[in-house]
This record gives structure tokens, C-alpha cells and sequence, in this order.
């Protein structure tokens, strides 16, 4: 099974931001510099394969990660775009014992949604990670 908190150890093991800046769930008074994973609301109807659960081998787990970085614009649109080139460039991917079949980047480039309240900028990335699901989820 596919956890936050595997997705959490992947996205600190990038090194794009530091270990203790990389969190799930919510955090109050969120440092700068920091990257944020949280579920995504999925819509649609459930993709499990003729047979039932049995007969379905992998499954989708909807993540939106937020770059909370600094004041300047242009640093924090840099890293935004790293972080995004990075998850294009994997071909083989392990997070915690699960096996990723494909990274699905649900945005054409990272998301500009404005400053927090602090005026610290802030970027969204959707993906999908399509992961082999175990035996004991079937």
C-alpha cells in the first residue's frame, strides 16, 4: 500500500528542500522553503477491473504538492520547476515497498497560486502515482 508517508520520505530523498521542510497533513506555521504532500479529492467512478479487487492490479494514489519557498518570485518558480522536471525524468521507481508503474503529472508545468499571507510564494503540482498493488489489498 501507498502511504503519505512514503510519498514523504521520496520527495525528501530529492533533496530539493530540507528533510524536517518536507510534511503531510497539515502544518501550522509552515516554514519557508518547504514542500507540502497532501491527498488530492479524486472524482470519477472507482477503476477496479472485471472480477473485482482480485482481478485489479494496481491502483491511484491522487497527490498535490505544494512549494511554499520564499518571497522572490523567480527562486521559488526555479525550484517549483525542478521539483516538476524531476518527477518527468524518473523511469523506475520504488517508494517504500511499492513498485510506481507511472508518475501521471496532472498539470502542464507547476501552478501558480499566489503568496500565503507571509507574501511567500507558493506553487502546486497534481500527480497521480499509479502504483502495483500488493496481494493482501486484493
Amino acid at each position: 500500500m501507498l502511504t503519505l508517508k512514503d510519498i514523504r520520505q521520496y520527495i525528501s530523498a530529492l533533496g530539493i528542500a530540507e528533510d524536517a521542510h518536507v510534511y503531510i497533513g497539515k502544518l501550522d506555521g509552515k516554514k519557508q522553503k518547504s514542500i507540502g504532500i497532501y491527498h488530492r479529492k479524486a472524482d470519477g467512478p472507482a477503476q477496479v477491473a472485471l472480477g473485482g479487487l482480485s482481478c485489479t492490479s494496481y491502483g491511484v494514489k491522487r497527490i498535490s504538492l505544494l512549494v511554499h519557498w520564499n518571497r522572490d518570485v523567480s527562486e521559488s518558480e526555479e525550484v517549483a520547476q525542478r521539483l516538476y522536471r524531476r518527477l518527468l525524468q524518473e523511469n523506475s521507481l520504488t517508494v517504500g515497498d511499492t513498485e510506481i508503474r507511472c508518475l501521471l503529472l496532472q498539470v502542464p508545468e507547476p501552478v501558480d497560486v499566489g503568496t500565503d499571507e507571509s507574501g511567500v510564494f507558493e506553487y502546486v503540482i497534481w500527480v497521480d502515482f499509479v502504483y502495483q498493488r500488493e496481494e493482501e489489498e486484493n
